[in-house]
């Protein structure tokens, strides 16, 4: 039965395997309805496995993985729904031990809850291509992670591909916070929210999250989706999202 959940990982699956394709060190592999999307950054969860169906292709999905383990970056399995033995054995023998939960929250559009005041959307722009150094260095500090890490992930023509549209949050003409939106038929993913450790608590995570979604509707979005860290949970519930799925990751210890 195709349902929400359903409709938004695949527009999840199809917004990703995009930034892939558009950033300079991205890698691509599928087989079957497995697949493999490497950004090549140096975070696992942006170099995935995973397979699109709810009953994941064992075979299929341990050949990519075994791509996936080659790349010489650190990587992730990414499973929707309950694991099984046979998919926790896998990824350990791949050596991903290391298991996590992911929410991931979908919202329609007409019950989204916007809130940011007028300053705070002020405080809030797009950026292109042309400034991808300024947005990769807001990226990481807001992450909190080595400068090493991102340093690719955003380069190039990244920021003015397409579908997709990234924004800066700035406080006293500096940027202290990031959001990325992603297009694809009929929803807009969100990606990227990051504040400054220094500029938090202060509406700009939200801003900057309006200022995708309302891009997105905009542009003709009908939902959108996005992965919530713990800390951003609270914040995207309060704006009319829900979790629809909790998904697995597998990561290296």
């Amino acid at each position: 039965m195709d349902t929400i959940a359903d409709r938004m990982a695949a527009a999840y699956f199809e917004a990703f395997e995009f930034l892939c394709g558009v950033t300079p060190k991205g890698w691509y592999a599928e087989r079957g309805t497995a697949r493999a999307a490497m950004t090549r950054a140096g975070l696992a969860i942006l170099n995935a496995v995973y397979d699109t169906a709810r009953e994941p292709d064992l075979g299929a999905l341990d050949e990519v993985a075994a791509e996936a383990g080659r790349q010489g970056v650190p990587w992730s399995i990414m499973v929707r729904g309950e694991v099984s033995d046979e998919v926790a054995g896998l990824a350990a023998r791949h050596g991903l031990v290391e298991r996590g939960d992911l929410p991931f929250l979908v919202c329609a559009a007409d019950d989204l809850v916007f809130r940011a005041g007028a300053g705070e959307r002020k405080a809030v722009r797009r950026v292109g291509a042309d400034e991808s150094d300024l947005y990769t260095e807001a990226l990481t500090r807001g992450f909190e992670v080595h400068e090493d890490m991102l340093d690719s992930l955003m380069g190039g023509g990244v920021l003015d591909a397409g579908p997709i549209t990234g924004y800066l949050a700035e406080e006293s003409g500096r940027a202290a916070g990031t959001g990325l939106g992603i297009r694809v038929p009929g929803a807009v993913g969100v990606f990227n929210i990051a504040v400054l450790p220094a500029a938090r608590g202060r509406g700009l995570g939200r801003a900057v999250t309006e200022a995708v979604l309302r891009d997105g509707v905009a542009a003709g979005a009908g939902a959108a989706f996005l992965h919530a860290s713990a800390m951003g949970l609270p914040l995207y519930e309060s704006m009319g999202f829900r979790v629809v799925e909790t998904w697995t990751v597998f990561r290296a210890r």
